[in-house]
């Protein structure tokens, strides 16, 4: 029983605790009421590699923030064309677009480098090359002044050509439509073989296929399959010349209004979700050709001899077209001894 007192401080001590748990009481809903922080991770792809890596980002971002960040991929163009979906980047209303690199020329031409001739021998350089710290150093600062915060990359497969009419040797090539980039580094390649390099939109391909105003694409077999461009163009033929990048590309002015201990989550957890990628990528790459060919489509493989010649004469015209381009050159040397270091 409590011992009262004349001067009323048991009767003031107790006003005071009922007081300190009412405060209690109201602070506690405010703060499970919080919201979390909203990220849309978005993709011009549907099930291939890079859907696969905004997959296990999204599972890495809600599991090390503790339910903080709420993640929803969009992949397939939903949040728009690529060009627009990259300015909601540096605006901040996507906080995470996956896609290649050069797609970001406009941006900065060094994020062309990645897709240049010769630059990486076969698939396991690459994924090597693209871990290296080196590698790390020279490129994630890219785009950081218009931006754009690269927040990891990793492999998508070699390049080849989807053509209608079948492409056997280098001069099957000549007076071909081929579908580019609208970057130096794609469109000189196809021009030296005798094509017409056709800068188009990833959304208009498809259809300027199936309608003969182009006669192929240049791009990787999986995000091919993936949309079934066999249905169009049964031919893949198999060039390895340069290689596909893909790159995660963190709104960089949403990312520094974020608490510190969020930004750090959101950083490592995009290079732990890529780091361990490649045997998935692997199987899906082995998988999608499985897929061409059941579907009718034909793969098709250049004489090796004639390959290697021809190799040989595309990174000699890539090496002098960066003789003009200083803002470039620097990271394709980098990249290039990287890439021989492996």
């Amino acid at each position: 029983m409590s011992q009262s007192y004349p001067d009323g401080r048991v009767l003031a001590r107790s006003i005071c605790v009922a007081i300190a748990a009412g405060a209690l009481a109201l602070l506690a809903p405010v703060a499970h009421a919080q919201a979390p922080i909203v990220m849309k991770l978005s993709t011009p792809t549907l099930n291939d590699v890079q859907h696969e890596f905004l997959r296990r980002y999204k599972a890495e971002l809600e599991k090390k923030s503790g339910g903080r960040i709420k993640a929803t991929i969009y992949p397939a163009s939903q949040l728009g064309p690529i060009p627009r979906q990259i300015e909601a980047v540096q605006l901040g209303a996507i906080q995470v677009f996956v896609c290649p690199p050069e797609f970001l020329d406009g941006v900065d031409p060094r994020f062309s480098v990645p897709s240049a001739v010769g630059i990486f021998k076969d698939i396991p350089n690459m994924d090597k090359s693209l871990n290296d710290p080196k590698f790390r150093k020279a490129f994630y600062s890219v785009g950081a002044s218009r931006g754009i915060k690269v927040g990891t990359v990793f492999l998508s497969g070699p390049t080849g050509i989807n053509s209608r009419t079948a492409i056997r040797h280098i001069a099957d090539i000549k007076g071909k439509k081929i579908r580019v980039l609208a970057s130096p580094l794609q469109m000189a390649p196809i021009s030296a073989m005798g094509g017409t390099p056709v800068p188009m939109a990833l959304s208009a391909v498809l259809p300027a296929l199936r309608q003969g105003a182009i006669d192929g694409v240049l791009s990787v077999l999986p995000v091919l399959s993936a949309f079934r461009y066999y249905d169009a163009a049964k031919y893949f033929t198999n060039t390895d010349f340069s290689f596909i990048v893909s790159q995660a590309s963190i709104s960089k002015v949403w990312f520094d209004k974020q608490p510190k201990d969020l930004q750090k989550i959101i950083a490592d957890s995009a290079i732990s979700a890529s780091s361990n990628l490649y045997p998935w990528a692997l199987k899906f790459h082995a998988s999608e050709k499985k897929k061409w060919r059941d579907h009718g489509g034909e793969i098709i493989d250049l004489p090796k001899a004639e390959r290697e010649a021809e190799l040989v004469k595309l990174v000699k015209l890539t090496d002098g077209l960066m003789k003009d381009k200083p803002a470039l050159k620097g990271l394709y040397a980098t990249m290039k001894a990287v890439s021989a270091s492996h």
